[in-house]
């Protein structure tokens, strides 16, 4: 049995409104997911000086232990959220995401990096501790555009990012980065911890720990052959045993989960219509958002003197003018959901809108990708739609889930927000790689892989299918949905259902 208790006092008018301090609180949690969001870019440009000086061809292992690490304990994390406390838990990621970029800025050898990297992973949950908590001690008229910042606002470090990036680097070496994750995270965690009040929300049950190990595993063994099959070959023992072995285990969970008194997430709140709608849109929507911002660069960065159709030869730096209007549009997107929902719009429709501005965004530029201009217009439909969809998500969970069963819920949607990303980009890349490679003499290309004008026509599409698909699910979600009393917090109250009309 699980019992939910919540001991929110009572809110009088003057806690109604914006103070400095909660403007502080918002500005921290923006600020620690900013971190969160620019970690990848900044990774990804340092990859080849950490690649040169560790004399290593295992450069996609940085990238994937972080992410590997952050899904497989996100389940866990979020039900222990829910029972001990939200930003106790949050600090605790951050410390640890701390302590691992310290390892990473300090190590020896490139095992010892890829541990450090793997320990920052756990910046990974932070996104859905963070819109937990902000709903649990915001007052409620400033929930909404919360959330919606709170989310949205990821990627608007991401204009400065690659400048950063680079000056970092070119002074100071690929170490200097990791030395910024160190000192940024110290930094707002103890903002959080002075500004940001614990919630006082708490589920009385117990932790599933061979629910945790068969989910976790599952999930590592799901993703290491959706990241390495490329590499090793679909049709290879390793990425067969890994699919097959992580299928397996996470079926084993789903067995055990209807087994065992207090399992590690309620099947029965994943399993309602609002909620698993929720978390499979959200896959959609942050695997067109990753397979997007991963072509993108590609497309602007590539040589115009090579004659594909495409490509403008700009730098790392120079990718500015296209990042800028999704970064910035993004957060116009969520303020805008944040505002309209605040006043009682609905978030599913504004996420089905935002899907298909993304949608949009994916057809424009495969069909028109040669000019600039329009290039950083379509950047900005894109971000404008990206903005909309991230701010629904953790809108439609608030409006779906009590919020005793936040985080654990949340952490599922955070789960579908990994896999999502790391399978699509996987698709459009076979795809492209099969039949649409640039026959461009190697001399000319320095062993770099570049693809012709109609592959990347097709992988545009291929994320315009993903994002009209989210905007499907988000249309199938129901238009209304009333929450029912937890038990526990109504000494009468029934079991925790979702009604739909």
């Amino acid at each position: 049995m699980v019992n939910a208790s919540q001991v929110r006092p009572p809110e009088d008018a003057s806690a109604q409104r914006w103070t400095p301090r909660l403007v502080l609180s918002l500005a921290s949690i923006v600020l620690l997911l900013e971190m969160l969001a620019v970690s990848y870019m900044m990774l990804s440009m340092a990859l080849p000086a950490i690649s040169a000086h560790y004399q290593t061809t295992q450069g996609a292992w940085l990238l994937t232990s972080f992410l590997l690490v952050g899904a497989v304990t996100a389940p866990l994390i979020g039900k222990l959220a829910d029972m001990y406390g939200k930003r106790r838990l949050l600090i605790a990621c951050v410390a640890v995401a701390a302590a691992g970029s310290l390892v990473s800025a300090v190590a020896g050898s490139y095992a010892v990096l890829i541990a450090g990297r793997a320990l920052s992973g756990l910046l990974v949950p932070c996104l859905f501790l963070s819109y937990s908590l902000i709903r649990d001690v915001f007052p409620p008229k400033t929930i909404a555009l919360a959330v919606s910042i709170a989310t949205s606002g990821m990627g608007l470090i991401a204009i400065p990012a690659p400048f950063l990036t680079g000056w970092l680097i070119d002074n100071h070496g690929f170490r200097s980065i990791f030395w910024f994750f160190v000192i940024g995270l110290v930094v707002l965690g103890a903002l959080i911890l002075v500004t940001t009040d614990e919630s006082p929300v708490r589920l009385r049950s117990s932790v599933d720990l061979i629910g945790a190990v068969l989910l976790g595993a599952g999930i590592a063994g799901v993703l290491v052959a959706v990241s390495f099959g490329p590499t090793w070959g679909w049709t290879s023992g390793s990425t067969l045993a890994y699919l097959l072995g992580g299928t397996a285990l996470i079926v084993a969970w789903l067995v055990s989960a209807r087994m065992v008194r207090e399992p590690l997430i309620d099947l029965d709140v994943l399993g309602r219509r609002p909620v698993l709608l929720t978390a499979v849109g959200a896959g959609f929507c942050y695997g067109a958002s990753g397979l997007f911002t991963m072509l993108l660069p590609m497309l602007a960065m590539t040589p115009a003197v090579l004659g594909l159709g495409y490509g403008f030869g700009v730098s790392a730096e120079g990718f500015a003018i296209f990042q800028a209007p999704i970064g910035g549009m993004v957060v116009v997107g969520g303020v805008v959901v944040g505002m309209l929902v605040g006043r009682g719009a609905r978030p599913r429709p504004l996420m089905a809108i935002g899907m298909l501005g993304m949608a949009a965004g994916f057809v424009c530029v495969a069909l028109s990708h040669d000019s600039k201009a329009l290039l950083i217009v379509f950047a900005g439909l894109f971000g404008t739609g990206m903005g909309m969809a991230y701010a629904s998500i953790p809108n439609l969970l608030i409006e779906a889930v009590p919020p005793q069963l936040q985080a654990s819920t949340a952490s599922i949607v955070g789960v579908f927000q990994s896999v999502f990303p790391a399978v699509l980009p996987v698709v459009a890349f076979t795809v492209m790689n099969n039949s649409y490679i640039a026959p461009i003499p190697p001399e000319m290309t320095q062993g770099v892989v570049f693809y012709t004008d109609a592959g990347f026509q097709v992988a545009f599409l291929i994320g315009a299918v993903a994002a009209v698909l989210g905007a499907v699910v988000a249309f199938a979600l129901p238009r209304r949905i009333e929450q029912v009393t937890l038990p526990g917090v109504d000494g009468n109250a029934p079991a925790p259902v979702l009604v739909a009309d």
